[in-house]
């Protein structure tokens, strides 16, 4: 009987080996597997943002149905002290999660440009109940880095648990946070180039179908459940776009680049201030909620994503003063909520700032051109679109959202204007989106999710020859020219007694007849040179062809450590070209769909 069992056990075992190989080498399987994914995706969308609508009518008295960002049916008792006793709570939770867990949770940009898309499922969890958390407590921030997280968690998790390749496995994470997008706005066409924007870093037909059947799984979703409604309703809206309204635009996209720049850096001043505050870090978020009490009690719109503080503002946008208070209102809590310590996204609160902003700009032009009224809603769309772009860094998924949210080309081209404007002159004055601003801010050279992992993986390591040939520093040159002929090798490395590297030496220049008169009295370590230039193990081929290039050297020596100076091997400069470009060139294909074109082995020096 027991033989038996283990015999059931282990044909379990290899049918489910077989199944996964299957899959793994199946495009198609995977493509179809991607839509039920996507569709429980977005089931989980539809559950975590009743959950947080719910919390907020708990915590903050709201009346069924409402908002906390309209700032109406606020209890302003509650107010007082939600914010602070949330945070505290959060800070609380974040102490005791990180002694267990001491590790920074790895983010779907982070897991593909460097992890070749593995995340945990675990560490997801954790952030998205801190995420929930923190909006609970009226963080001026948007969940969408918990959906986001969530479907790129999961997706990731199943794609491990199918051993996919590297770049199948990215498009998996891709698939699932651009499927909790489009389910979190019912935005389909946003949701698919949030992932390709963002979470993989650029357009591949290979990641096409599965990014799209997985964004319409996550909508279908949202609407079986939810309905069919965008998250904003523009009510009655058409416009005719003169043609000397787009130079507005433009002016429009300078200004919101430089709104976006100031919110992204505020978050790191603010971060800053509590720093030298001193303050523990897991109290950090209590001081920070204390701060958004605060400025909630002048402007309750303050609080949350901004949801709710969109629509009021198409439905009825208040005048110009009001508007610029709770601009700055706005910005400022989304800064205290990032530096203090909440968890949370930008995404809801940008579209906000920018609604709020273009409402703004909108009348104070028309203040100057009155031909222009009726036209203050088209400015909230391109102001929302173009402070999102530079804040996200997403541009076309802005022009996307907007689309979807008025069904009007024309509108959508006059987003395009400003959209494109902001996210430029954001890239070239600033460089970084908030995602990649906080990576660079943790020390993370990470500028977007393109796959830069395979470059640390691809080692000097990896690369080097072993066979160095060695030669006492304190050999003759005689002997030397003896046990090395011209043409033998083009070069040795000279070591001490100990055999420790004291410099490389061209055996062209040990044979020059110039050297004859003066070879009785010389030794090798005469003769060698570039002592301080050498490779070690651990470095990534980009880092040693920055030293090829430094150093001049056509050949560098591999040592042990940077202390410790034996000799393990070298590497050539035109072999590590070779593997560079290989590499490349096999992940471009890899992208294109081209899986079968190039192999990954190496090629002997």
């Amino acid at each position: 009987m027991l033989v038996r069992f283990r015999a059931g056990i282990r044909q379990m075992r290899t049918h489910g080996f077989k199944t996964r190989l299957s899959l793994r080498n199946n495009e198609k399987a995977l493509i179809v597997l991607c839509a039920p994914l996507g569709w429980g995706i977005g089931l989980i969308v539809v559950a975590l943002h009743e959950l947080v609508s719910w919390l907020h009518e708990v915590d903050f008295a709201l009346p069924a149905g409402g908002q906390l960002s309209t700032g109406i049916g606020v209890d302003p008792v509650r107010l007082l002290w939600i914010p602070a006793a949330g945070g505290l709570l959060l800070g609380g939770l974040s102490f005791f999660g990180q002694k267990l867990r001491p590790r920074d949770i790895v983010d779907p940009i982070e897991a593909n440009a460097i992890q070749g898309g593995r995340m945990s499922l675990t560490d997801s969890l954790r952030l998205v109940a801190a995420t929930v958390l923190s909006n609970a407590a009226g963080a001026s921030l948007g969940m969408e880095a918990a959906y986001s997280q969530m479907g790129a968690g999961a997706l990731s998790f199943f794609g491990q648990s199918m051993n996919l390749r590297r770049n199948d496995l990215r498009i998996f994470v891709a698939a699932g946070a651009a499927a909790a997008i489009a389910a979190a706005f019912n935005a389909p066409l946003a949701g698919a180039f949030y992932g390709f924007e963002l979470i993989l870093g650029s357009y591949s037909p290979a990641a096409l179908a599965q990014v799209a059947m997985a964004v319409l799984g996550g909508t279908l979703a949202v609407r079986m459940t939810i309905g069919v409604a965008p998250i904003f309703l523009v009510h009655g809206f058409s416009v005719t776009v003169n043609h000397w309204g787009y130079p507005l635009f433009v002016l429009l996209g300078v200004a919101a680049a430089a709104l976006g720049i100031v919110t992204m850096r505020s978050a790191t001043w603010s971060e800053a201030l509590l720093r030298k505050l001193k303050i523990p870090r897991w109290l950090r978020p209590m001081i920070g909620g204390v701060a958004i009490s605060a400025i909630a009690l002048a402007a309750p719109q303050a609080l949350g994503a901004g949801h709710g503080g969109i629509q009021q503002l198409f439905d009825a946008s208040p005048s110009l003063l009001p508007l610029l208070l709770l601009l700055a209102a706005k910005t400022l809590a989304s800064a205290v909520s990032v530096g203090s310590g909440f968890r949370g996204g930008l995404f809801s609160s940008s579209l906000y700032i920018g609604c709020l902003f273009g409402a703004a700009a909108g009348q104070g032009v028309v203040l100057i051109t009155p031909s222009l009224s009726g036209q203050e809603t088209l400015f909230m769309l391109v102001g929302m679109g173009a402070v999102a772009a530079s804040i996200v860094g997403a541009p076309v998924t802005m022009m996307m959202l907007v689309l979807e949210v008025t069904g009007d080309f024309e509108t959508t081209l006059a987003v395009l204007a400003g959209v494109v404007t902001s996210a430029s002159i954001t890239r070239y004055a600033f460089g970084y989106s908030f995602a990649t601003w906080r990576f660079q801010q943790r020390g993370k050279p990470i500028r977007g999710a393109h796959d830069v992992g395979w470059i640390g993986d691809l080692t000097v390591d990896r690369l080097m020859r072993r066979e160095a040939r060695t030669v006492p520093q304190n050999t003759t040159l005689m002997d030397l020219r003896q046990q090395m002929p011209l043409g033998a090798v083009s070069r040795v490395f000279a070591v001490d007694e100990t055999g420790r590297y004291v410099g490389l030496i061209e055996l062209a220049l040990a044979h020059d007849p110039d050297l004859d008169d003066a070879a009785p009295g010389l030794v090798a370590g005469d003769l060698a040179t570039n002592r301080h230039d050498f490779l070690l193990p651990e470095m990534n081929i980009r880092a040693a062809l920055n030293r090829f290039e430094d150093a001049e050297l056509e050949t560098m020596v591999v040592l042990a450590d940077d202390g410790d100076r034996r000799i393990v091997g070298y590497v050539t400069e035109a072999f590590a070209l070779r593997r560079y470009a290989q590499e490349m060139e096999r992940h471009r294909s890899v992208e294109l769909g081209e899986r079968d074109l190039f192999a990954a082995g190496s090629v002997g020096q």
